[in-house]
């Protein structure tokens, strides 16, 4: 069995978060106490990867609500909405947020007392993580499934168990594999600009003791060309109605790269990810970050004074590119728009 670093440890009175920045020079724990340290930490890069960000802002909501010394129910419930908001602000793109937010606060709406509202914050917090583990294992054994005996495949950004709460997404594949004995081969792309595959993917996957090499964004297309990739397998940060996949800057290009070589292109994703509300990825909501993530590397400026800078944090891969969407409820191809659907009939939340 492998181990794993958790990311985000339910205290009771705080949260204990793997500062991600710190990465891979320092694994580093730092505690959440206060909302504004939530929202804080999801904006800052403390805490990412979807589902981690989700499982984070509930703990935060359940966190605020514990201390926020209110007795009223109805005052309580108007505040939570006003907070969950406020959290919700901290990274747009990501569905899982907003997600795990809605859950809670549709928890609280069922109780009859502060008391009793605060107490459920707290319990269902803890079910959408431990739910996440799970989903994440039956993702990774439904990925590893498609493909071959010793497979040789390319990831982009960070989907490992940091990025959740165990096994990660797509990553998680690579940790069945591991796990079943395949000799599987991964190449990481560096993920340009804040380093997520140098930093993170490529650290992560070397603790697990899993053949990695890291390559810049750049080489992806000469790898793929010479270097025999079975498959490319990347997670998403949300999946519209029609399949079409928004995911770290890069992830759309890697896409045309595959069907150029003829290569599969899979999206790991959990339902929680999948935004049947959202029709295309046309309407995602795209956020554009700091400039400095550009401008500057290790603090250090790269780039000319006053240059202008655009700095969308993800793209959006077409359905038509997708050679499948693998879940935890199983492995969708074809036409998305009406398989996607179904993989929520008699799913509640």
């Amino acid at each position: 069995m492998t181990n794993f670093i958790k990311p985000v440890i339910w205290e009771g009175d705080a949260i204990r978060l793997l500062n991600q920045q710190k990465l891979p020079g320092e694994v580093e724990y730092i505690f959440l106490k206060t909302i504004e340290d939530v929202w804080e930490s999801i904006t800052e890069l403390k805490v990412r990867g979807a589902p981690a960000i989700g499982i984070t802002a509930a703990f935060g909501l359940a966190l605020w609500a514990k201390n926020s010394g209110l007795n009223e129910l109805e005052i309580l419930k108007s505040e939570l909405a006003v907070k969950a908001v406020y959290l919700n602000s901290s990274r747009p793109t990501a569905v899982n947020l907003s997600w795990a937010l809605q859950r809670l606060l549709k928890a609280a709406d069922k109780e009859a007392s502060a008391a009793k509202v605060i107490e459920r914050l707290e319990t269902e917090a803890i079910l959408i993580q431990q739910q996440d583990e799970e989903t994440c294992k039956r993702i990774g054994e439904y990925g590893f499934s498609l493909l071959p005996d010793d497979a040789t495949v390319l990831t982009h950004c960070n989907t490992g168990a940091i990025a959740t709460s165990k096994y990660g997404t797509a990553l998680g594949a690579f940790y069945i594999a591991k796990e079943r004995g395949s000799d599987i081969h991964v190449y990481a792309t560096e993920t340009r600009p804040v380093l997520q595959g140098a930093r993170l993917t490529a650290w992560e996957l070397q603790q697990a003791d899993i053949d990695v090499t890291l390559i810049t964004d750049n080489m992806a297309a000469h790898v793929l060309k010479t270097k025999n990739v079975d498959a490319i397998l990347v997670g998403a940060d949300r999946i519209t109605a029609n399949g079409d996949a928004a995911n770290k800057i890069g992830t759309y290009g890697l896409a045309i790269l595959a069907k150029a070589h003829g290569i599969p292109f899979y999206v790991a994703a959990p339902l929680s990810t999948i935004d049947l509300e959202t029709e295309t990825g046309d309407d995602i909501i795209i956020e554009e970050r700091n400039a400095e993530e550009i401008t500057h590397i290790g603090g250090k400026r790269i780039a000319p004074e006053d240059i202008n800078v655009f700095n969308p944090a993800f793209d959006v891969t077409p359905h038509g590119l997708i050679s499948g969407i693998v879940t935890e409820k199983g492995i969708v191809t074809g036409d998305y728009q009406t398989k996607l659907k179904d993989l929520f009939k008699g799913v509640t939340v």
